[in-house]
């Protein structure tokens, strides 16, 4: 059989085995795994890892915020810090704002992104505007564009919906075979405790973390768990900060409940301390929900460990500390009007890599699984990408793991400006990234144009094995 491209010598790892092998690519797939494969073009990977090509599935990239702010990276530069960071697809947000349809947002962010990404892209889509028209019409006509994962907000005044169009979603997105996916924090709490603050002239970025404070999570939690449950709905808790949180998450998988978890790096490496600069500094690391402490970096990643979470995302929301960005309302703006996110789609891996597999926390399977299987499972892209397996897309990111760096804003790609991670040191760096058999990435330099990434037109959420919930209820058949 002859191959476009054959990768020698690597060992091979999946979410469930390594092994070592060839990998013959032809017309963009996985064509055979065997030995002493061969082809004009070959890439010698021997002493090195050979795995999926991680799936970066929470990002906003080309996002208008409901304010009216827009993140740094667009498509291209998005896709290229992904890329360089081991990722070969990408799954960033299509929010929809109030006023506007679902249609008119999806074809807005097709705009944005055809001809712009270097590596395969799809979106999840925002609801915050829930109309009947929504409901009825326009959010079956997006699953039938292949958008099968919608997200909603609990908090935010012009995002957030409420209980009952929270759980309208969740029975629109059960009957179709979507994932819902939430933002989980009392917007009560928040705005409590936030009034309180600039009461009394603490507006500087670094009480943002206690204007959230944990137990806002917790109950939000536990709220959207009880309602995916009255649904019997697939949901996925998104970016969890706190143990208590976590714990739900767990307790609710052990009963068979259909809820998955997701946490980010920036709650296994920052804390609430590295917001407490002088100045507009602290900005830098304003994000929702916040950075907590030290105890509960130990605890999540006991959670990662115990199989609490299904996918660890970068949660990339790139602004710059500048007029453009964080600095929009002024260099002296009160935390609550500075725009909340950092960037990281670029470091997620080398950091996911260097302290999970490198200090023993996880295998390499696990990583595998946490950083690329698991989100190709949930976003109904599995086999097509996230596997080592005949037939599959050739999105493959070979890793050096005795390769040592540091993360520095000249390193990540992205259009911030400055990197939340700047200094860490890192060991275990991927070195080529392929899509669909190209080389996107090639020993520090970029191979690939913008408009190589295509959409992708995902498949339903596959329930698996969870029982799900049956609450009484149910069977009146409302």
């Amino acid at each position: 059989m002859s191959f476009d491209l054959v990768i020698k010598g690597g060992t091979c790892v999946t979410a469930s085995e390594m092994f070592a092998a060839d990998i013959g690519i032809q017309d963009g797939q996985i064509a055979a795994l065997g030995t002493d494969l061969s082809a004009p073009d070959e890439i010698d990977a021997r002493d090195k890892l050979v795995m999926p090509g991680g799936i970066e599935a929470h990002a906003h990239i080309a996002q208008n915020s409901a304010t009216g702010g827009m993140t740094a990276d667009d498509y291209t530069s998005g896709s290229i810090s992904a890329a360089f960071g081991g990722n070969t697809c990408i799954i960033p947000f299509a929010a929809q704002h109030r006023g506007m349809g679902v249609t008119e947002t999806l074809d807005l962010y097709d705009s944005r992104a055809q001809g712009a990404s270097v590596l395969d892209y799809s979106y999840h889509l925002i609801v915050s505007d829930p109309t009947e028209k929504v409901l009825n019409e326009e959010l079956p006509a997006a699953f039938k564009r292949g958008i099968t994962s919608f997200k909603l907000f609990m908090t935010y005044d012009k995002m957030l919906v409420n209980d009952a169009q929270f759980l309208d979603v969740l029975s629109v997105a059960k009957e179709h075979g979507a994932l819902t996916m939430v933002h989980a924090e009392n917007a009560g709490m928040i705005k409590w405790m936030t009034d309180r603050l600039l009461a009394k002239g603490l507006t500087a970025p670094k009480y943002h973390a206690l204007s959230h404070p944990a137990l806002a999570e917790e109950e939000a939690i536990h709220r959207a768990i009880c309602m995916a449950k009255l649904v019997d709905a697939p949901l996925l808790i998104v970016h969890v900060s706190t143990p208590e949180g976590a714990a739900l998450v767990q307790n609710a998988r052990s009963v068979g409940a259909k809820i998955y978890g997701e946490t980010c790096p920036q709650y296994l490496f920052l804390t609430r301390e590295d917001m407490d600069k002088p100045g507009m500094d602290g900005a830098a690391f304003m994000c929702s929900p916040p950075l907590r402490d030290k105890a509960t970096q130990e605890m999540l990643w006991q959670h990662i460990q115990a199989g609490t979470f299904d996918i660890v995302s970068s949660d990339h929301s790139p602004y710059r500390m500048d007029e453009t960005g964080k600095l929009a309302n002024g260099s002296d703006a009160p935390f609550t009007v500075i725009a909340n996110g950092m960037p990281g789609i670029g470091a997620r891996l080398p950091l996911l890599f260097s302290e999970g597999v490198g200090k023993g926390r996880l295998t390499l399977p696990e990583f595998v699984a946490l950083s690329s299987t698991n989100a190709a499972r949930l976003y109904g892209l599995l086999p097509q990408k996230g596997t080592l397996a005949i037939g599959a897309d050739a999105d493959i990111a070979i890793w050096d793991p005795a390769a040592e760096g540091v993360i520095s804003t000249q390193n990540q790609h992205d259009n911030a400006g400055y990197s939340p991670f700047e200094g860490r040191e890192v060991t275990g760096l991927p070195i080529t990234t392929l899509s669909r058999g190209k080389r996107v990435v090639e020993k520090g330099a970029l191979r690939a144009k913008a408009g190589h990434g295509q959409f992708l037109v995902r498949a339903k959420f596959d329930e698996g094995s969870r029982k799900g919930t049956s609450v009484p209820e149910q069977n009146f058949n409302l």
